[in-house]
């Protein structure tokens, strides 16, 4: 009979190197590991032959960077999706995209289970398991750090040290870093270890080494630079007039970004699973699209519809954080927000200045500000007539002056 096939969620660290071997032997099955490429960079050099060192039959790593950037970032971006007033979401919206790839491969080799080294008191594994479930409802999923025989077997990173020792598992490792890293095309993120303790600074000088993709603000240049962005439909299409992809605009904005030290976030946010938790994220690139987005929309977005929207940023962003990417009620949301971009479309211009982005200057051929009317000087249209605010007053004063009275006579 044929082995049962797993695909894995393959990383080439320490835990998902493990796991790997542990899958193989527990299950007696084959094991395929798929990276999806999204932006790690250095990260990915010698993964295949890692992991077919370490047992695999089959290794995938694709190429995701431009789907990432254009069916997955791009639209989150649209929607102004921003976690508890902070959180760009780099991590989350990544998972949904894995986790599409890795069915998609689980239905191509015959799997009957995928894999992932996702810890029982993180996000991770409720986003990768929710988003296969509503995309394949009937694949079997093993999390490791769930079965209590695997916790057993490995109560710490000595323990694992010593079995990949054993094994002959080809990954390096000795004590413990001093926090966990995740990157992608949008983020970094740091989180555990020293940074579980929220008085710990990481903006201080003798931290400054933990940032790789943004200079600290107080390094950056000392002359301002300036950058214009064109959108089409609420997609960023161009810089300084160059037409560029979604995956390029995000690669240049990261660089430009960095350099000035834009996009580093310092939170406490809640986990879906109930607790709270801290992160350290690096976002340049993101920051400075979503920011600019924000102010293309100013002029060319009709200013209920932007309420509409923007009443629906904390569900959205939720959905994401937790998950729900592939659910029926965001590709409902997604569809809003689609129809309300069909017209944020021209040219921001920001100033970046350490660790600052500086608004100079907006323009649309589709624009709803029209400096007749705004004009403090005689309105040449008299689109506006300044006596109509009397009886507008008047009839927004009328509850308050309801309420009022009822209030006084108590």
């Amino acid at each position: 009979m044929a082995k049962e096939k797993i695909v894995l969620a393959y990383s080439g660290g320490l835990d998902t190197s493990v796991i790997l071997k542990w899958l193989k032997e527990t299950y007696d099955a084959e094991i395929i590991a798929f990276t999806a490429d999204i932006g790690q960079k250095e990260e990915l050099d010698g993964l295949e032959e890692k992991a077919l060192a370490t047992g695999a039959s089959k290794v995938y790593i694709d190429d995701l960077r431009d789907e990432f950037a254009s069916d997955f970032i791009y639209p989150m971006f649209q929607a102004g999706a921003l976690y508890e007033g902070q959180y760009l979401l780099g991590t989350s919206i990544a998972r949904p995209l894995i986790a599409k790839r890795m069915v998609d491969i689980a239905r191509a080799e015959g799997a009957t289970a995928i894999a992932h080294g996702a810890t029982g008191k993180g996000n991770d594994q409720v986003r990768f398991e929710l988003n296969a479930a509503a995309l394949t409802p009937d694949i079997k999923v093993i999390a490791p750090w769930r079965l209590e025989e695997f916790r057993a077997q490995f109560p710490g990173r000595a323990e694992m040290i010593a079995y990949a020792e054993k094994h002959g598992i080809p990954v390096t490792a000795s004590a413990a870093k001093p926090y966990s890293m995740d990157r992608n095309l949008l983020h970094i993120s740091y989180e555990s270890g020293v940074l579980e303790d929220p008085w710990f600074d990481p903006s201080a000088p003798e931290n400054k080494d933990m940032f790789l993709l943004s200079n600290a603000p107080e390094d950056a240049p000392d002359e301002a630079e300036y950058l214009e962005l064109e959108f089409e439909k609420g997609d960023c299409v161009a810089l300084n007039g160059e037409r560029l992809s979604p995956l390029q605009v995000m690669e240049k904005l990261n660089e430009l970004g960095g350099k000035h030290g834009i996009g580093r976030v310092d939170m406490v946010e809640n986990r879906f699973v109930g607790m709270k938790s801290r992160g350290v994220y690096e976002t340049p690139g993101g920051t400075i699209l979503f920011t600019a987005h924000r102010k293309m929309e100013s002029i060319t977005m009709d200013r209920e519809v932007m309420n509409l929207r923007d009443s629906l940023i904390t569900k959205y962003a939720t959905l994401v954080y937790n998950g729900f990417w592939f659910a029926p009620e965001r590709l409902a949301l997604q569809a809003l927000v689609t129809e309300s971009q069909k017209n944020v479309t021209g040219t921001v211009r920001v100033k970046l200045y350490k660790g600052n982005i500086i608004g100079a200057g907006v323009k649309s051929p589709v624009s709803l500000y029209n400096p007749d009317i705004a004009t403090m000087e005689a309105d040449p249209t008299q689109a506006y007539d300044q006596g109509d605010a009397t009886g507008f007053i008047r009839l927004n004063a009328l509850r308050l002056k309801v309420h009022s009275g009822v209030e006084n006579s108590k």
